[in-house]
């Protein structure tokens, strides 16, 4: 497993090594063990699994708060995605800053995205699925939105995106008080 970091403290990179032959391929996306020798060390109690079925579906910037914050491991099952993680922790130094990348099923790649967090997408390809673990289950009083087009983030997007609801009408980031506090640390 390849982690690397990214330019927003704690919100790594990982990518499982692939194993192919004629038939596809075989990866091992999530080892505890292995992951810890590189700090990391979570407990997933729930597992997650979305489609959006049209291009430039936006799912987010979503969190869950404290007590029932989660980190979430992030990958694309099928299709691409731009996945982004936001830092949302008050007094950190990179507050309200964001970190993109492309996951898709051919690259293989995952987003750790901790606590403190906002996350979201867009697809990019038609019948995107995203996968991804939890360290602490859904809890709806706990759940909360941003904007998604309130943190400078270039979703790449042509046209209107596709939002839900929920989405379309969550505050922006300059009006969010983030339940959030950063520690120091990653």
């Amino acid at each position: 497993m390849q982690v690397e970091k990214t330019p927003l403290s704690g919100v790594l990179m990982l990518t499982p090594a692939r194993f192919g032959d004629e038939r596809g391929f075989f990866s091992e996306t999530w080892n505890k063990a292995r992951l810890a020798e590189h700090g990391i060390e979570m407990e997933f109690v729930q597992d997650n699994h979305s489609l959006s079925t049209r291009v430039g579906s936006v799912r987010g910037l979503h969190f869950q708060a404290p007590p029932h914050a989660q980190d979430k491991l992030v990958r694309c099952g099928r299709g691409v995605l731009f996945d982004v993680a936001v830092d949302i922790r008050k007094g950190s130094p990179t507050y309200g800053h964001w970190f993109g990348v492309e996951l898709s099923a051919e690259n293989g790649r995952q987003l750790l995205v901790p606590k403190g967090f906002l996350h979201g997408f867009v697809t990019r390809a038609p019948d995107t699925e995203i996968c991804y673990k939890c360290t602490d289950y859904y809890a709806p009083e706990c759940d909360g939105a941003v904007r998604w087009d309130s943190c400078g983030i270039d979703w790449g997007i042509d046209g209107d995106p596709v939002l839900s609801a929920k989405d379309a009408t969550a505050p922006a980031l300059a009006e969010f008080d983030s339940p959030f506090v950063w520690e120091g640390a990653a």
